[in-house]
């Protein structure tokens, strides 16, 4: 018998691991993964130039996201969404998704310390895969500034990943 569609979306710094387990979480579900990042490039490439770019394409790039969503998961499939859900008002978003389609979800909140996340940052800064962008320290702490974990009176159903320093 096959599994109920869900909506399977991500919380987590920058190099949190988000993208990975997103992967998995698509195989594992036989569902289907949208990345953010990899659409961004390949819609918006060089256009994205500053942290203020990366804002404005990323809500436009949501209002197709959105309706794509809510049809596959209406039809019984289920998504992962490679999108940040890392403050209170990005995660209305994923509500909305799953709310309209009449779906199940399931956060996964992904909390890996900074010294981790670094070096997993510096690690994708050479590798490059697609969709990555060149991040600096500063850039990391500027961009965790606005990082808010999800929290018990918001009502979503979390699953939550612990990582050690270095793991």
């Amino acid at each position: 018998m096959k599994a109920e569609a869900t909506l399977h979306f991500l919380c987590g710094k920058a190099g949190a691991g988000k993208s990975t387990v997103a992967k998995r979480l698509a195989q594992e579900h036989d569902a289907v993964l949208v990345s953010e990042d990899v659409w961004l490039a390949r819609l918006y490439g060089e256009e994205m130039k500053t942290f203020d770019d990366y804002r404005r394409y990323a809500q436009r790039l949501k209002t197709v996201i959105g309706p794509l969503a809510i049809e596959l998961l209406a039809s019984g499939r289920s998504v992962v969404l490679d999108f940040p859900a890392n403050t209170r008002a990005s995660r209305a978003w994923f509500r909305f998704v799953f709310e309209q389609a009449g779906v199940p979800h399931t956060m996964h909140f992904l909390d890996t310390p900074d010294a981790t996340c670094l070096a997993r940052i510096a690690e994708r800064n050479v590798a490059r895969p697609e969709g990555s962008h060149h991040l600096t320290e500063e850039e990391f702490v500027q961009i965790s500034s606005w990082f808010q974990p999800p929290s018990e009176d918001e009502g979503f159903h979390v699953r939550r990943y612990a990582s050690q320093p270095g793991s």
